[in-house]
């Protein structure tokens, strides 16, 4: 065994040690007893073997042996020993001393071994975490080499997936991932490490298959944690492509739920118009003997449910338009009592005699708004109001300045939202669950609404107590907030 210069130095310590051991007894307590010194000796050869290891603790204990026998078991000064009891007892401690060690040198052994492994359980631990946080599959293969060389503290590091035949690298010396090492852990199924090279490779397994490899070098990882790593990288792929595919089949399932929702839009309200405006149509082609009166009723008819299709088209375009930021605004400082106004303009008519509760304190700000779009937004309010609660109950309009926002909000005393259904009125063609065949619409006035709000730099949202009605309510910059109409 080549002896290094560190070995050697722990060599000439521990025989120091021994050395120091024997000068105290025979020059501070000459009168010491022998089991004193044999004890302290084996207590020194245990500390040494813990902290060094057994080949140096062997050769202290033959020297403290030595040592015992010259200088402290009679006849003293000389290696003989004159009561056969001694031999025992120097044998006996001899045996103990190197026992001891090896002992002792054991648990040191395992003691850094199980440290060994506590390091590796947390690597992989921080492995599996960089791995769960990729949700694409391109992405997680490019990412993983470089998550092998964060969690591991290797130089370089390569995967290979066989499905691709393709390669994908990290880190620095790349060259020392040898590709066709890689390929053979994968033919192979089994973990290749080179201590020389510090290069470590292991097949990519999902369940008993293996689907590829990967390597790392500039560290030495345990046959253990290699596989462990490779079954990790194999689990995290798979996981990555479930989640795509789910994904993808949720994106499937809310686009049926989206042609559902506009066929069911369509059947019940385009069909509405345009059955009345075949049947009128077909009275006046079947039959001349139409009075002027009914003639012009039926195509009164036929009017007011093309206009009606007409907006229905309209608001499909618009919502549409909005959304790809098509729609060109045309800011000013607008007055709250000016949208207002316009608002209830439009909807008097559809109001009728309900009342209307106006809360507008003095000294609210104008706002920063295009005052045709803004008038809309207030407009699907009321009337999603108007439909949704008595005709007997008031509705409330309400302003308010909260920071740099003018909040405005609409209160009805309708059957109101249950929660679960508060996130998802905004949604293009939902419509509640309770109220969808009672009252007509398309499930297209909120969107629209919520489109145009955001478009303003703003937010909608409504607060709904089932029984008790709703309040709907949407935000809007402050003008002075925004002095050169930005």
């Amino acid at each position: 065994m080549a002896w290094s210069s560190k070995r050697l130095v722990r060599l000439i310590v521990a025989l120091a040690i021994v050395a120091a051991i024997t000068a105290f007894f025979r020059e501070e307590l000459p009168s010491v007893n022998q089991t004193t010194v044999a004890l302290s000796f084996l207590m020194a050869i245990l500390a040494v073997s813990a902290v060094w290891g057994m080949v140096i603790s062997a050769v202290m204990s033959l020297a403290a042996m030595l040592a015992f026998n010259y200088f402290f078991l009679p006849p003293v000064g000389t290696l003989t020993i004159a009561d056969p009891q001694n031999w025992i007892a120097l044998f006996a401690f001899l045996a103990t001393a190197v026992v001891g060690s090896q002992l002792s040198g054991r648990m040191r052994r395992e003691a850094d071994a199980a440290n060994q492994r506590r390091r590796e359980i947390e690597k992989l631990y921080v492995f599996c975490q960089k791995l769960l946080g990729e949700g694409n599959v391109i992405q997680l293969l490019n990412a993983i080499p470089n998550h092998l060389i964060e969690a591991f503290e290797a130089g370089a590091a390569s995967l290979f997936i066989a499905e691709k035949s393709k390669f994908y690298h990290s880190g620095r010396g790349l060259s020392q991932v040898d590709e066709e090492k890689m390929k053979a852990a994968f033919n192979n199924d089994e973990p290749l490490v080179d201590p020389e090279r510090r290069l470590c490779v292991a097949p990519v397994r999902l369940g008993l298959r293996p689907i590829g490899s990967f390597g790392t070098s500039g560290c030495l990882l345990s046959r253990g944690t290699l596989e462990a790593a490779g079954t990790l990288i194999g689990i995290s792929i798979e996981r990555a492509r479930a989640v795509e595919q789910l994904g993808k089949t949720e994106a499937d399932r809310q686009g049926e739920r989206l042609k559902s929702a506009l066929l069911d839009s369509i059947t019940h309200d385009f069909r509405t118009p345009l059955t009345s405006i075949k049947a009128s149509a077909t009275s006046l082609l079947s039959s001349d003997n139409h009075d002027a009166e009914r003639r012009h009723e039926l195509l009164s008819v036929i009017d007011e449910e093309c206009d009606r299709l007409n907006h229905l088209v309209a608001e499909a375009t618009e919502i549409a338009q909005l959304e790809s930021g098509e729609v060109e605004l045309h800011f000013g400082a607008v007055p709250i009592d000016q949208i207002i106004d316009a608002a209830l303009a439009h909807s008097r008519k559809a109001l009728g005699s309900r009342e209307l509760r106006l809360n507008i304190p003095p000294g609210i700000p104008p706002v920063r708004a295009d005052l045709r779009l803004v008038k809309e937004v207030l407009n699907q309010l009321l009337d999603n109001a108007n439909l949704y609660s008595p005709k007997d109950h008031p509705i409330t309009i309400t302003a308010e300045t909260t920071g740099a926002f003018v909040t405005i909000s609409v209160a009805d005393q309708g059957p109101g939202i249950e929660e679960f259904e508060q996130a998802m009125i905004f949604d293009k063609f939902y419509r509640g669950k309770d109220q969808r065949y009672l009252v007509q619409g398309t499930g297209m006035g909120l969107p629209i609404a919520r489109a145009i709000v955001q478009a303003h730099g703003g937010s909608i949202g409504v607060t709904s107590q089932v029984s008790h009605g709703s309040v709907f309510s949407f935000t809007l910059p402050v003008a002075t907030a925004f002095p050169n109409g930005q």
